[in-house]
């Protein structure tokens, strides 16, 4: 299967859960914007490094890309390569010069390292078509961030400060009708709430089948 290649674009607290950030991941030359949930540390993690802010003390993913470099492994690629029942599956490609080796990851923890090793992050088409969310054309400025997506990644404000661009949550979805779904999952697209757009494509797709 081919990889398409990703690009974080944004990172920010949950509209739908208190305590989690949502994680949107850019196609490389394409439209679909894949939204992942990951924890508050996770977060930190990758927001940490992509502000290249120095902690007083490593940090665990500081830890693990220190302990490799020591003994010569290096992170050549992080792949999210499976998803089942809403998670997400990814692996590291390592090699200490003369092996290749494939190791199972969060998908969180993976991404925190692919941005202290600044190796490329991938995935399939099935996975975006599955979980990705269409965006339609957007601007020459948001097209531009998206080439540097490292000026578009805040630090992850405090809980409090989350946005509040969904007022429906996930168990409301199922009371909707088809046009009020579409009209919804139209809405949270128009305020950059992936994760919200996401679980309403999941709903949509159920109907479907």
């Amino acid at each position: 299967m081919k990889k398409i290649r990703l690009f974080i674009t944004r990172l920010e607290p949950s509209s739908i859960q208190s305590g989690v950030y949502t994680l949107v991941l850019n196609e490389h030359e394409g439209s679909r914007r894949l939204p992942i949930i990951i924890g508050n540390y996770e977060a930190q993690a990758i927001a940490v490094e992509m502000e290249n802010l120095t902690p007083n003390r490593p940090l665990t993913h500081d830890l693990f890309k220190s302990f490799a470099t020591s003994f010569d492994i290096h992170l050549n690629e992080v792949v999210i390569y499976n998803l089942k029942e809403g998670i997400f599956y990814a692996k590291l490609i390592c090699n200490n010069l003369d092996k290749e080796v494939e190791i199972d990851s969060r998908t969180s923890d993976a991404v925190a390292l692919a941005v202290r090793f600044n190796c490329p992050i991938y995935t399939y088409d099935f996975i975006l078509e599955q979980a990705g969310v269409e965006i339609e054309e957007e601007s020459d400025v948001d097209n531009e961030d998206d080439e540097n997506p490292k000026d578009d990644i805040p630090k992850p404000p405090p809980p409090q400060e989350k946005k509040k661009t969904a007022n429906l949550s996930t168990s409301d979805y199922s009371h909707l009708s088809n046009e009020e779904l579409n009209e919804a999952l139209k809405n949270a697209i128009d305020h950059e709430d992936y994760e919200a757009a996401s679980k309403m494509r999941d709903e949509l797709n159920r109907r479907k089948k």
